[in-house]
């Protein structure tokens, strides 16, 4: 009679069962805390930079858990690639914003929550000090470095508590800033960034790096399995060439209707061809970068890139554009010109089409960095990539030993950090901040059968040149070569991570070198700092109003830095990482890009991990985790540095090189 009586009801539409059910959760896991947790929980305001991997489990755990009052900020665009692991995205939304969609989709969840979404970027002026001040708290769910920075600077100035995550792969981690009691996220400095977002790989590359990792792309959709994450072709839903999202959605273009996604195949366009090198090399390297041309708003602060046809390369002279290696020996380090790379680029073509032929249809080839056609081909794209974007060429060796293996992106380990993200934030407004912990997330359990792992917080670093009282660093450089336009973009915002710095020269008249006002200095910027009267002890204040951050800088003149070296930061300097305690180098893990200005959301996911190995308390600059039969540990971007307890270093790939994670 029950199984009747159940039949008889009418039926509930699938959103009504979904909210009622969504409802039924949010009732029991608020009935699961305390009245007074409660009440914060439904009544403070939030802000959550990132509605990407992260962000999106993130958001859906924040309002079943009953968090009423979200703000959400991402310059994001869907792209396809995203829809396999960033649940909140359908095929219908590809090419709009991240931001937009993921506050529509979590209210389904929720309709009664209270959600601000901003298709912008967490760096701009708008969002200043006053607007953090309106949060109790900040969840960065990111991708670069850049923004990370930037936050952390922002949490600081309006004194409210940051909660930074990261993943890469298996791995992730969790940890809490708060001003005077943690230490920052720049207190310690990191290794160089190894992950990248899909637009700097395929629309505005600045790194020799980034080349070769669209070689690497290329190699697999030409050759291999064909990977969406993996695209080459301009991304025009890069979010940095249209700003408006129904502009950037327009010209994504990719979704109908009914949502069906219409790709060409690089694959199938190559086999058309009949993997015609000259074919390839001028849709590749002319038809592809004439098109990222159109995308103007790109190359308004960035040098444009110049198209190469292959019939005009081969008219160029051998003599200026080959070097021919003295000695086998020295074959694989000398840098080849831009004609011997294109004939390079030909060759490798035509050895990896007979290759692909001989295994049958339907067959793919593996890229192996041992494998010469393979190492051939990525190290002539590569380079042929760089000279058009106006980047110094790199020998094969150097590519040999850039191109690193490409971790991917885990859905599980963003749903565990998401969640661990807000277990913290309840430990934050039940008053008991000192309870937080860093929390890593380990790809095998450690010797107590723990995955996850918590650490004590550090406090602050007194030589911090963020978060001390007085922060100040000294630069040296050669007064009369370095210009201001290298001070301002090169120190103060790539290395010191300002975003509008002004500086004016301690010399008793305040001199005003920097304005970050548009068009006051300007004139200034092709001049050496000797010609205002900067010399050896000079000292510069360096002002970022937006971030609210004071920076004295100290100069001390130097005529013999080494080849190719503009500058050193001396002592403590936030681009060089501790030295490792063992042989092995640290290595970096990460969920996005470290560019002072990339293209997309700004911010190479840099989530920073340290992975650990015991589950009793240890202070977080000295986790580490065993692994098989490894005795090493891994040591990740995030502010952790060398203890005092040494311990040894897991987890090193195979073959030694260096983990790249792409991000889209």
């Amino acid at each position: 009679r029950g199984l009747g009586s159940r039949c008889l009801r009418p039926a509930l539409p699938v959103e009504a069962a979904l909210c009622l059910c969504c409802s039924r959760t949010i009732m029991a896991l608020v009935g699961s805390l305390r009245k007074e947790l409660s009440e914060s929980v439904s009544s403070c305001r939030v802000l959550v930079v990132g509605a990407g991997g992260i962000g999106c489990e993130l958001l859906k755990n924040l309002v079943l858990t009953g968090f009423n009052n979200i703000d959400v900020i991402d310059l994001d665009t869907i792209d396809v690639s995203n829809l396999n692991r960033q649940f909140l995205f359908q095929k219908k939304h590809v090419g709009k914003s991240k931001a937009q969609v993921a506050k529509e989709s979590v209210l389904q969840f929720c309709p009664k929550a209270n959600i601000t979404a901003y298709h912008d970027s967490i760096m701009n002026p708008d969002y200043n000090v006053e607007f953090f001040r309106n949060f109790m708290l900040v969840m960065n769910a990111l991708d670069n470095r850049a923004a990370r920075n930037h936050v952390n600077r922002m949490c600081l100035a309006a004194d409210i508590p940051l909660i930074e995550s990261g993943t890469a792969g298996y791995l992730g981690q969790v940890t809490v800033i708060k001003k005077g009691l943690t230490e920052c996220y720049e207190c310690q400095p990191k290794p160089t960034q190894k992950t990248f977002p899909g637009c700097t790989i395929r629309n505005t590359p600045s790194e020799p790096i980034h080349c070769i990792v669209w070689a690497k792309y290329l190699y697999n959709q030409l050759f291999g399995e064909e990977d969406a994450d993996q695209e080459v072709s301009p991304d025009t839903a890069d979010p940095e060439a249209a700003w408006e999202p129904a502009e950037t959605a327009a010209r994504a273009g990719a979704s109908n209707e009914d949502g069906d996604i219409k790709r060409v195949s690089t694959k199938d366009w190559a086999k058309s061809t009949g993997y015609d090198p000259v074919k390839l090399f001028n849709k590749l390297f002319k038809d592809d970068i004439k098109y990222l041309l159109t995308m103007d708003k790109l190359w308004r602060k960035r040098k444009a890139p110049v198209p190469l046809d292959w019939h005009e390369v081969q008219k160029l002279e051998s003599s200026e554009s080959q070097v021919e290696p003295s000695s086998a020996g020295l074959k694989d380090q000398q840098v080849l010109g831009v004609k011997s790379c294109s004939q390079l680029f030909s060759r490798s073509v035509e050895i990896l089409r007979e290759q692909l032929a001989g295994k049958g249809d339907g067959a793919e080839l593996v890229w192996d960095k041992d494998d010469p056609p393979a190492m051939d081909f990525v190290t002539a794209a590569a380079n042929l990539r760089m000279h058009i974007f106006s980047m110094n060429m790199k020998s094969r060796f150097d590519v040999k030993s850039m191109a690193g293996n490409i971790i991917p992106a885990i859905a599980t380990t963003n749903a565990v950090i998401a969640g661990l993200i807000v277990l913290e934030s309840l430990k934050i407004l039940s008053g008991t901040i000192e309870q937080c912990k860093t929390i890593f997330l380990n790809k095998q359990p450690n010797p107590r059968k723990k995955l996850l792992v918590p650490c004590a917080l550090d406090p602050p670093n007194p030589n911090c040149y963020v978060c001390t009282s007085k922060p100040e660093v000294t630069v040296k450089l050669n007064v009369h070569k370095v210009l201001v336009l290298s001070l301002q973009d090169k120190i103060l915002k790539e290395t010191f991570g300002m975003v509008a710095p002004d500086v004016q020269i301690e010399d008793g008249k305040g001199t005003i070198l920097i304005s970050s006002e548009e068009g006051e200095t300007e004139g200034n910027n092709n001049k050496n700092l000797s010609e205002f009267g900067i010399r050896h002890g000079s000292r510069l204040q360096v002002d970022d109003f937006l971030q609210d951050y004071t920076l004295l800088v100290n100069i001390i003149h130097c005529e013999d830095l080494e080849k190719d070296v503009e500058f050193e930061v001396v002592g403590d300097a936030p681009d060089k990482a501790p030295q490792p305690s063992v042989s092995e180098p640290a290595k970096s893990i990460t969920n996005g890009s470290d560019e002072a200005q990339p293209s997309t959301s700004k911010a190479s996911e840099q989530d920073d991990v340290m992975i650990v190995d015991s589950d009793e308390e240890p202070s977080s600059s000295t986790a580490d985790l065993p692994s098989e039969g490894s005795g090493q540990k891994r040591k990740l971007e995030e502010p952790e540095a060398e203890g005092s307890v040494k311990r040894k270093r897991l987890e090193q790939p195979a073959d030694g090189d260096d983990d790249i994670i792409a991000l889209d």
